[in-house]
């Protein structure tokens, strides 16, 4: 092995570490979860009068 063929190894290992050489941050559990409603309220579901018939059928 020459010193130019050592000298780029070094450079390839440097610039290998550089890139890889140490972990990424670690994600909090809170950061991966997005909560969403499965579906969008109806505005119409609470509008029901249960005696609605009694005033339209009796009289």
């Amino acid at each position: 092995m020459t010193a130019s063929e050592k000298n780029v190894q070094d450079a390839a290992e440097t610039a290998r570490r550089a890139r890889f050489g140490s972990l990424p941050e670690r994600t909090r559990l809170e950061d991966t979860i997005q909560e969403l409603p499965a579906t969008a309220p109806d505005p119409a579901k609470d509008t029901y009068d249960a005696n609605e018939w009694l005033i339209r059928y009796a009289l």
